[in-house]
């Protein structure tokens, strides 16, 4: 892969170019990569809101009608509701991983099958998540499995 960077003053915005043989996998994660770059969620803790890149966020949940944004080390509560954050974020590298939880593929660390064709995840922050059997054919064709 070879990179190149123009500088200049005629140059009123960034823009990248991506030219290659056939769009595979590596392509397809750096363009979600790209995606999330300038993404902007926010959440809300002990009264007060944050604003986080979308790349900092390792996985959303929901629990008791709340969504929560879950980070390396904090726990925000979005005003969101999980379809709206699915489709704010479906052009990046984050899928829907069961009926309360959007992971970012960017975030795990490990997988490993489970029971009944379920996926277990293990997050860069340690936490282990669970990926519905309906959804684990999106993980194995985004590893080409």
């Amino acid at each position: 892969m070879r990179l190149s960077i123009e500088e200049g003053e005629q140059f009123t915005e960034t823009e990248i170019l991506i030219r290659c043989r056939r769009t595979d996998g590596q392509i397809t994660r750096l363009i979600g990569l790209l995606q999330t770059f300038d993404q902007k969620l926010f959440g809300t803790k002990d009264g007060q809101t944050y604003l986080l890149e979308a790349e900092q966020v390792l996985y959303i949940d929901t629990a008791d009608k709340k969504t929560f944004l879950y980070t390396a080390s904090e726990v925000y509560e979005s005003p969101l509701r999980l379809y709206e954050l699915e489709e704010r974020l479906a052009s990046s590298d984050f899928f829907r991983a069961s009926k309360s939880s959007i992971v970012n593929f960017n975030g795990i660390c490990s997988l490993r099958p489970d029971f009944g064709g379920r996926m277990q995840l293990t997050m860069s922050n340690g936490e282990q998540l669970l990926v519905s059997r309906q959804y684990v054919p999106y993980i194995r064709q985004k590893l080409g499995l």
